[in-house]
């Protein structure tokens, strides 16, 4: 087991010009970090292959693993031509996560931002048709290069833990698993306890976040507050000082066997670099402790 950072954790300080990706795996390496998982904002690399090298050689050197590389995908488009589109831009990104040495890959299935009426049962039976074509067409071509490709439970419409299932069931391919995300069940009202269990034999790579919590009742104000599907309200916390039972958490993915990489996304209001360096702290203590 490895525990590691999101490079989305540092977005502030890499959206400011503070930091590049190059410098994240430094600071990674430096704050105790394992890996590094590449969300490219802040940063692009499928159009900017020499940058692709350079942070590839650089991990190699200082010592840390490239783990994952997580993309925005919509395999929900309107006509054939724009599912095609969808597709040849996805494979881009497998090539260059083969490029930079990367075994595993998170692609999203629909548009991350929905109205509430996509946030159906409905719209995501309407849906699963292209979601699983698409699926199965970017898995068979990962495949090649031994990729192994992910849906998260991530954007609403694809966020529950049957959901998911649902979709690696249909998709059905031995490479197509799910990056189990310990918080973003909240986002659809399901307890993360509940989620967890339910996915934990299907996960190829976890995500450690943490929220507060508070009910669509009680509005606290101001403050990077957002809705989940239900109306109640979440904002990102460092982990392990949240709303979500961690600990609990933490037993369950290690009784269960898990070994794989393990990731902390930071969201909260404080500084990234204290916030994600608290986290990875907290993480590790709590894996000890437990």
């Amino acid at each position: 087991m490895k525990i590691g950072l999101s490079s989305y954790s540092l977005l502030q300080a890499l959206k400011s010009g503070k930091m590049t990706i190059l410098d994240a795996v430094d600071w990674v390496k430096e704050n105790g970090g394992e890996h590094l998982e590449l969300v490219p904002y802040g940063y692009t690399l499928v159009d900017n292959l020499e940058l692709a090298d350079q942070l590839r050689d650089k991990a190699k050197t200082v010592g840390i693993d490239l783990s994952n590389y997580s993309i925005p995908a919509n395999f929900v488009q309107e006509t054939e031509a724009e599912f095609e589109a969808e597709m040849d831009r996805v494979k881009q990104h497998v090539d260059l996560v083969h490029r930079l040495g990367i075994r595993h890959m998170r692609h999203d299935v629909t548009a991350f931002t929905l109205p509430p009426e996509k946030m159906t049962i409905k719209y995501f039976e309407d849906s699963l048709p292209l979601i699983v074509r698409g699926s199965q067409i970017i898995a068979d071509y990962a495949a090649e290069y031994g990729i192994t490709t992910t849906i998260e439970n991530h954007g609403f419409s694809v966020q529950a833990s049957d959901r998911v299932q649902r979709v690696l069931f249909e998709v059905n391919r031995p490479n197509f698993k799910t990056t189990l995300d310990v918080g973003n069940f909240m986002c659809v009202d399901e307890a993360p306890l509940v989620g967890v269990r339910k996915n934990l034999p299907y996960a190829s790579l976890i995500h450690f976040k943490d929220f507060y919590f508070r009910p669509y009742f009680q509005d606290p104000g101001e403050g990077n507050w957002f809705r989940t599907s239900n109306g109640n309200y979440l904002r990102g916390a460092i982990v392990g000082q949240g709303d979500i039972e961690i600990r609990e958490v933490v037993k369950l993915i290690k009784s269960s066997g898990y070994d794989g990489y393990v990731t902390v996304e930071f969201e909260g209001m404080e500084d990234c670099e204290l916030g994600s360096r608290l986290g990875m702290n907290n993480l590790k203590k709590l894996w000890l402790e437990n």
